[in-house]
């Protein structure tokens, strides 16, 4: 791929993303672009982008590379210690001000489900306690296709093993054939799932109570990473809580949201 294509396709993906592909990730790109290619009838995959680069891509090629881009990696209780916050501190805290009314959660990024998926079954558990308070959960992803394998809630052996402990398997989840697994109505039916752009307001999906939005900035170069967090910030409740990956932080022009002082994932939104 050609400095000039790649640049191209680079800039693409950032304007509808807010991925930045740093140039060490051509292999990859070449790699998931080279199917989109082909089904197109180019040759390869300079022969593909000079062809979009002469003529407007329409929005469905660029959705599919887009999606080709996206990195979907994810697993039921990823990196555990956010889901004990929410349980411990998060939760407690809410009910500790008196507020029994059900919670609004936005999980931003939500890939394959199993984050979403995995704060619901936290949640559910909770309902158990003096004091529970349940919760509607938004899930949402910019790629179409993962977001259709999230709402049917079906996971492979595979994926079920990846951080899900045995009894919430068994209590959860209904077995199917050949080794898959589907998530239980009175969970699945607190998550509602949609496409959403974090390049793009979430005014129109309402208020909320907490954010997750976990291992996704880090794919942005400041400035958008800047610009998605306050649009998260509009959307959350002053109060309320934010979630992002270990490797994320938030920017100090972004006052309201401060850090917790012994968690490092998690802000909240100064009242």
């Amino acid at each position: 791929m050609q400095a000039q294509e790649f640049a191209f396709i680079r800039n693409l993906v950032k304007t509808n993303s807010g991925i930045d592909l740093t140039e060490d990730k051509v292999y990859l790109l070449e790699s998931r672009l080279m199917p989109i290619a082909s089904k197109g009838g180019h040759k390869d995959l300079s022969a593909f982008v000079g062809s979009i680069m002469r003529s407007k891509p329409s929005n469905l090629l660029v959705q599919e590379i887009v999606e080709a881009m996206t990195t979907n990696e994810s697993l039921f209780f990823r990196d555990t210690k956010p889901f004990q916050y929410l349980k411990d501190v998060v939760l407690h805290d809410f009910k500790t001000r008196g507020i029994t009314r059900p919670l609004s959660i936005w999980c931003a990024a939500c890939s394959s489900g199993q984050e979403p998926y995995s704060i619901a079954m936290t949640m559910e558990e909770q309902r158990m306690g003096v004091g529970s308070m349940g919760a509607s959960i938004l899930a949402s992803d910019i790629d179409q296709q993962i977001l259709k394998k999230a709402e049917d809630g079906i996971y492979n052996q595979f994926e079920v093993q990846r951080g899900l402990p045995m009894p919430m398997l068994i209590k959860h989840f209904s077995q199917m054939p050949e080794q898959r697994w589907k998530i239980k109505d009175n969970i699945k039916k607190m998550v509602t799932f949609k496409q959403h752009n974090l390049l793009n307001s979430a005014r129109p999906h309402g208020m909320f109570d907490i954010i997750f939005c976990r291992n996704v900035l880090i794919y942005f170069d400041p400035p958008t990473k800047q610009k998605a967090l306050m649009y998260l910030n509009e959307v959350l409740n002053p109060g309320g809580y934010l979630f992002l990956g270990s490797a994320e932080t938030v920017p100090p022009a972004l006052t309201m949201l401060v850090s917790h002082p012994e968690h490092r994932q998690l802000f909240i939104k100064s009242q």
